[in-house]
């Protein structure tokens, strides 16, 4: 069994050369023992009676529990052979939407620009977003996701509430031809964007993005000039792409009618930085570009399933060695801002599509919710598994629940058995968020007045739109 340790101090070293029998023990802050470990390592390490040590921000050893003898922690949680592993990974979403989560439930085939649209015109707000981020990060903590990534608007105010739950975020400025609540002028999330990764690109805990929302829904000069502020600022550029089977016909000045892919190909956008949300309708010559390119995919089989959009090609991308991961999308589009259903939709519905029962294997879906989401994220440097010298982002799920029992194989578990409440503890950063399933820093009682406020302010005018939005066409046909 393998493990990783930190450097010995100068005075575990003058005892090493008096002769002492006995090293010191190395001060750390946090140790996690008596865990059956996942490491998610490029060996796939499970570790049973494993010990995670963590000194400030990050893993210093991971093994055995003959670490426990040298190591002395400031704090020691006893995971009570529970899992122990890396914090999961979201790489789509758009969380304050959290705010609108139940509603436009009454079958509407046009229900982004009959019902989401208008609904966000309406009633979105600075402190709408803030309150909403809040709630939904409590939620992703609860939930045992770690970082999560967002398309939306107002990135300032999700950025605050995110550092004040404690969670890691890539937060994306949404860029569209239309006017926002953040940008009263089309295109206007470009300089939001700018001033927002002006204060926050060396944020330990927030990546700041451009967002621009689709090849549709932007112009071609447009998407150039964020493709050349992304490069200038080294940040990601978060988009949807082929979620829908008729978005090339949709696409400003594709008179050729290439695929998304293709376009973006055309106009010399499609590189490294590129995080592609869906790609449900991708060609295999699309597959092939994505990766030459090391752009991402975040695949999100529970909405898209959802939205009857279709089924992405997913397994050929993580047989082919691409950047993917799992996301849930908006909590509209499958009302959940946590991964767990969607651990299982991302098998099952690959097996449906393959019909292959022998593919996306539980250990391959924990990978894409771990190590594959740092992956799209181009952060598996940093988090997404468990090693010496990554940043402690490290979640807890309990094993001794009835729906967790038995444990044979701890991936099968986790993929069909687990739900948000086996969630015991997160960690992110090496900061204990949530231990014992409480987030002591969180005021539970003001968080739910706030989201009573703003359901009693949105649902009469929600119920009137769905009487408008469910007559009005589908534009997908």
């Amino acid at each position: 069994m393998k493990f990783f340790s930190v450097a010995v101090r100068p005075t575990v070293m003058a005892c090493l050369f008096s002769g002492s029998a006995f090293a010191v023990p190395v001060d750390v802050s946090l140790v996690i023992k008596n865990g059956q470990v996942l490491t998610m390592d490029e060996h796939r390490t499970l570790i049973e009676n494993g010990v995670v040590v963590i000194n400030n921000d990050k893993i210093v050893a991971v093994g055995d529990e003959t670490l426990l003898s040298r190591y002395h922690a400031e704090k020691t949680i006893d995971a009570e052979q529970g899992i122990v592993m890396p914090g999961m990974v979201n790489t789509h979403g758009h969380l304050p939407m959290i705010a609108f989560r139940g509603l436009g439930e009454e079958g509407i085939a046009n229900r982004l620009f009959a019902y989401f649209f208008p609904l966000e015109k309406e009633m979105l707000s600075r402190d709408l977003i803030y309150q909403a981020t809040r709630l939904g990060a409590v939620d992703l903590a609860q939930s045992g996701v770690t970082t999560f990534t967002v398309v939306y608007y107002h990135m300032d105010e999700m950025a605050k509430a995110t550092k004040e739950v404690g969670l890691r975020a890539v937060l994306g400025e949404t860029v569209i031809k239309y006017p926002s609540v953040s940008a009263p002028t089309p295109y206007g999330g470009i300089e939001y964007a700018i001033d927002f990764i002006k204060a926050y690109k060396n944020d330990p805990l927030i990546t700041p993005a451009f967002a621009p929302h689709a090849v549709y829904t932007v112009a071609p000069e447009k998407l150039q000039q964020i493709s050349q502020l992304s490069k200038q600022y080294d940040v990601p550029v978060l988009i949807h792409i082929d979620e829908f089977s008729n978005e090339a016909e949709r696409i400003e000045g594709n008179t050729e009618k290439l695929s998304p892919i293709q376009w973006l190909k055309k106009i010399d956008v499609l590189d490294k930085r590129m995080v592609f949300a869906h790609g449900i309708h991708l060609t295999p010559q699309d597959l092939q570009d994505i990766k030459v390119a090391d752009a991402s995919v975040a695949y999100n089989p529970m909405a898209n399933a959802k939205g009857a959009t279709g089924i992405a090609p997913a397994w050929e991308m993580y047989r082919q060695g691409m950047r993917l991961g799992l996301g849930t999308d908006g909590p509209m589009s499958s009302n959940q801002v946590d991964l767990w259903r969607t651990l299982s939709y991302a098998s099952n519905m690959q097996r449906l599509k393959e019909n292959d029962r022998t593919i996306m294997i539980p250990e391959q879906v924990i990978e894409l919710a771990t190590l594959g989401g740092a992956r799209v994220l181009h952060m598996e440097d940093k988090i997404g598994s468990l090693e010496s010298g990554k940043l402690a982002d490290v979640i807890i799920v309990e094993t001794q629940s009835p729906n967790m029992m038995p444990n044979y194989n701890p991936y099968a578990t986790l993929v069909y058995q687990a739900n948000p409440s086996n969630v015991v503890t997160t960690i992110v950063n090496g900061k204990v968020i949530m231990e014992d399933r409480q987030l002591p820093h969180i005021d539970g009682k003001a968080l739910r007045e706030s989201v009573r406020q703003f359901e009693t302010k949105i649902a009469d005018f929600a119920k009137e739109l769905a009487k408008e939005a469910i007559i009005s066409p589908s534009l997908m046909k």
